[in-house]
């Protein structure tokens, strides 16, 4: 049985028509700090859910058991909103999408499973879905925690140098008035812009990270950004195989539950927050409603890389399009695993590397007027 959002759309556009700007529930499948409903707590919910549903215990018996394990007095009250939902006759999913913790991908993949009379398989592949991004996001914490420590320490090794051994050496190259070298002189001038803008250039990161999240969903800010990190040696591809993996991953829920090519697509675009991913699946759409393959539109975007185009093509071929995007995520899953073990195996020693240079450049611009002053007193 084939799912349809025409209706569901057209009542959006109403809504839209009385001034309610659709865009703004258009959220991220993963909300980061400031959720009190997380990626985990999510995971285990539909997990949860499915695990009940399937034991044969009716839906609102489900929510109210999972609503009694909450720890939160918030999660509780929701879920306890969403149940009195459902008695007064709403669906799930509809009671479900009332609320800001969830999106708009979760509300279509649950309407899907009530309207296919698969609502226990469709959340037993949320929970795996949100299973697969938490641990993605583990092993990218996981590759960088180590590395940003290392960084950091460093940093504040390089300022304590220059803001207090520097300038214990420039106060003695003065009484002996030893002509310094260039590098020298450059190492002491770089110490006394430290020491007179500390406080500035701490300003200046701290409004750089507060232009980050009030900037996040600025359309400008989202394109550079994006396409910046992308191009990064190494970074941008591992960057690429994350979003892959999570496309490859919902298109696989999607097309399991017979969603059309073109709405698996709509959706897809609006869960995944990567600006070059959601401006290819836009270009994908229009080709797709023009009549092209899928593979065809794919393979017009270096997005894309040729495995996954064959292998669209195969799975359109043979209409095994399910079968052939779940192999594409495992794939891409794999990949994610590896590249961030490789991603904190790389930054350590290039870490090491850079800090030990610039250690070291410090220490010859503070000797070499040294040997020079040791010349003259002997």
């Amino acid at each position: 049985m084939g799912f349809k959002i025409e209706n569901t759309a057209k009542k959006a556009n109403s809504k839209s028509n009385e001034g309610f700007d659709i865009d703004a529930i258009l959220k991220k499948e993963i909300t980061f700090l400031g959720s009190s409903f997380s990626s985990k707590l999510k995971e285990d919910f539909y997990t949860e859910l499915s695990i009940l549903l399937k034991a044969g215990i009716a839906l609102r018996e489900a929510l109210e058991l999972l609503k009694k394990a909450q720890k939160k007095k918030h999660n509780e009250e929701m879920l306890t909103a969403i149940v009195i939902d459902i008695v007064a006759g709403n669906s799930f999913s509809e009671a479900l999408k009332k609320h800001k913790s969830f999106t708009e991908y979760e509300y279509y993949s649950l309407k899907i499973g009530e309207e296919t009379g698969t609502l226990a398989r469709v959340c037993e592949q949320l929970g795996g879905f949100f299973g697969r991004k938490n641990e993605q996001q583990r092993n990218l914490v996981g590759a960088l925690t180590y590395p940003i420590i290392i960084l950091s320490t460093a940093v504040l090794v390089v300022v304590f140098m220059l803001q207090f051994v520097v300038p214990m050496f420039q106060d003695i190259f003065k009484q002996q008035k030893v002509e310094l070298p260039i590098i020298t002189k450059i190492i002491i001038d770089f110490s006394e812009f430290i020491k007179n803008y500390n406080g500035l250039l701490l300003l200046l990161v701290v409004g750089m990270f507060l232009a980050n999240m009030f900037l996040k969903k600025n359309i400008k800010y989202k394109k550079i950004k994006d396409n910046v990190l992308l191009k990064l040696p190494y970074i941008g591809k591992f960057v690429k195989a994350v979003y892959l993996s999570q496309f490859t991953q919902a298109v696989t829920l999607l097309t399991s539950s017979k969603v059309p090519v073109v709405n698996s697509i709509q959706l897809v675009k609006q869960m995944i927050s990567f600006y070059p991913i959601q401006i290819a699946l836009s270009a994908v759409e229009n080709q797709l409603l023009k009549g092209d393959s899928l593979s065809d539109s794919l393979a017009k975007h270096k997005l894309f890389d040729d495995k996954m185009i064959a292998m669209v093509k195969v799975a359109e071929e043979t209409n095994q399009t399910e079968f052939i995007f779940e192999r594409l995520n495992t794939q891409y899953n794999t990949q994610v695993s590896q590249q961030s073990k490789n991603l904190s195996t790389i930054i350590e020693p290039l870490i090491i590397v850079f800090v030990g240079f610039f250690v070291g450049v410090i220490l010859v611009a503070m000797y070499l007027p040294m040997f020079k002053l040791s010349s003259v007193l002997g």
